[in-house]
């Protein structure tokens, strides 16, 4: 997902100020918590959830 379908995906959940974010991993676990879920988005290695909506981005994504 391009940033600015994530800041409209934000922006769809009534986050505010989605134009601070410039940092994708950081917009994403904003949307996450939003969402009630675990801010995990790039921290979790062999992550099992492949139906989460963020699965594909993250697993591109390598774990700090």
């Amino acid at each position: 997902m391009t940033m600015d379908e994530i800041r409209e995906f934000a922006r769809a959940l009534d986050i505010q100020s989605v134009s601070v974010f410039d940092n994708k991993e950081d917009l994403i676990r904003t949307i996450q918590l939003a969402e009630g879920s675990s801010d995990c988005f790039g921290r979790v290695r062999d992550c099992a959830e492949t139906n989460c909506a963020w699965y594909e981005d993250c697993s591109e994504t390598k774990v700090a």
